[in-house]
C-alpha cells in the first residue's frame, strides 16, 4: 500500500477560508460538482450558496422564529423547524431529517414542504438526524433518540437510537440499539454501512445484505473516541474523516486503525469539563454550550467538494459561515450524487 497522504499532515489554519454569511445552524452541507453549496438552515429550509458568494434561502413561508436561548432552541428543540441532515433526490428535491419537528420531509426548489413520515408503527419517529440515498434509490435514515430533551439520552446511557429505510415496501426499522445514532455512510462498494454513535463515542458498521437487511455489526476503530463523533466522510485512500462536536476537533481513522488529529479548534479548558461531566453522567446544556471553538462552533459535518473533491467544507451547529480548506487527498466519489 502506498504511503497514507494524511500521515504527518495537519490543516494549515492560515489557509482556511470561509464561505457564506448570516447562516443559521449550517449542520449539513451538500457540495455540487459545479461549485454550488446547499446547507441546512434553521429557518426551516436549505440555503443555496453560489460560487460567486450569492446566497438565497429555500424554505416555506412561516412566522419568523422568535429569539430564544440556546437551551430552548437547540436542546429542547420541540415544535420548531430545525433541518438537520440533507439528501438530494434525482428530481433535485431535498430529503430532510427535521430535528426540531421529529419528522422526515421532502422540500422542493419552490420551498414547498411535504411531510413524508412522522410516525413509524403508530409511534412518533423521535429525533430524526440524517438521510442517505443509495444506488438503488432507497432512503436510509437515522433517529438519534426518542427521549425528550435529547440531551437526557447522553447521561442516561440509553441505547434507543435506530436506523430505518424507506423503499417500495414502505418505512421500517432495520437496526436498533445504538447510542445516539447520527450520520451514516456506505463504503465505495456499498458492502458496509458505517454508523456514528455519538453518545457512546464510537463508529460502528453493519454489512448490507442483498435483501436490504443489515448484519454482522461491529465497532470500527477505537471502542471509544476522545470526543463525540458527529459527521464523517471517506477519502479516496480509505481514511475516515470524523468531526468531534463540541470539542471541535477533526480526526481521521486510517485503514490501519490509527487515529490522526487533522485540526484541533477546541477550547482545552471547556473540553476538559465536557469530558469530565460526560464520564460522571452529569452533562448539562450549559456545559455543552460552553465547549466549542471559533472556526466552526460545534463542528458537526464534513463534506468533500470542488471539481477534484479536495476542498473540505465543515458544517456546524452554532456557526454563521462555512470554513473550507484544501486536502492532500480527494474525497471518496459519491455512489449516487443525485
Amino acid at each position: 500500500m502506498h504511503r497514507n497522504p494524511l500521515e504527518g499532515w495537519q490543516v494549515d489554519r492560515s489557509a482556511i477560508g470561509f464561505v457564506g454569511h448570516d447562516l443559521q445552524r449550517p449542520e449539513c452541507i451538500i457540495a455540487q460538482p459545479d461549485g454550488v453549496l446547499w446547507t441546512a438552515d434553521a429557518r426551516g429550509g436549505v440555503m443555496r450558496i453560489e460560487p460567486n458568494g450569492h446566497q438565497y434561502l429555500i424554505a416555506p413561508e412561516q412566522t419568523a422564529a422568535s429569539d430564544s436561548d440556546f437551551e430552548s432552541r437547540y436542546v429542547q428543540s420541540q415544535g420548531t423547524s430545525l433541518p438537520n441532515g440533507l439528501a438530494l433526490t434525482p428530481e433535485g428535491d431535498f430529503i430532510i431529517c427535521n430535528w426540531g419537528l421529529d419528522r422526515i420531509e421532502r422540500l422542493d426548489r419552490s420551498g414547498k414542504v411535504q411531510v413524508m413520515h412522522d410516525h413509524l408503527e403508530s409511534k412518533p419517529l423521535g429525533k430524526t438526524n440524517f438521510p442517505l440515498r443509495d444506488s438503488k434509490g432507497r432512503i436510509w435514515f437515522t433517529v438519534t433518540t426518542t427521549m425528550q430533551p435529547w440531551t437526557d439520552s447522553i447521561n442516561s446511557e440509553v441505547l434507543d437510537g435506530y436506523i430505518g429505510v424507506i423503499d417500495e415496501k414502505g418505512i421500517r426499522i432495520v437496526a436498533e440499539g445504538f447510542g445516539g445514532t447520527n450520520e451514516i455512510r456506505f463504503d465505495d462498494k456499498e458492502e458496509w454501512l458505517y454508523v456514528v454513535e455519538s453518545n457512546v463515542r464510537r463508529i460502528s458498521r453493519l454489512r448490507l445484505n442483498t435483501d436490504g437487511s443489515l448484519s454482522d455489526r461491529e465497532v470500527y476503530g477505537p471502542s471509544e473516541l476522545e470526543g463525540f463523533p458527529d459527521g464523517f466522510a471517506f477519502d479516496s485512500f480509505g481514511n475516515l474523516w470524523v468531526t468531534l462536536v463540541m470539542s471541535d476537533k477533526l480526526i481521521a481513522l486510517t485503514p490501519k486503525g490509527d487515529v490522526l488529529t487533522l485540526l484541533d479548534d477546541g477550547n482545552p479548558k471547556a473540553t476538559a469539563q465536557l469530558n469530565l461531566h460526560y464520564k460522571q453522567k452529569t452533562l448539562t446544556p450549559q456545559i455543552m454550550q460552553a465547549a466549542h471553538g471559533s472556526l466552526a462552533p460545534w463542528m458537526a459535518s464534513i463534506t468533500f467538494g470542488g471539481p477534484d473533491l479536495r476542498t473540505v467544507y465543515l458544517g456546524s451547529l452554532q456557526g454563521t459561515r462555512i470554513p473550507y480548506f484544501r486536502s492532500p487527498v480527494a474525497g471518496q466519489p459519491l455512489i449516487h450524487w443525485c
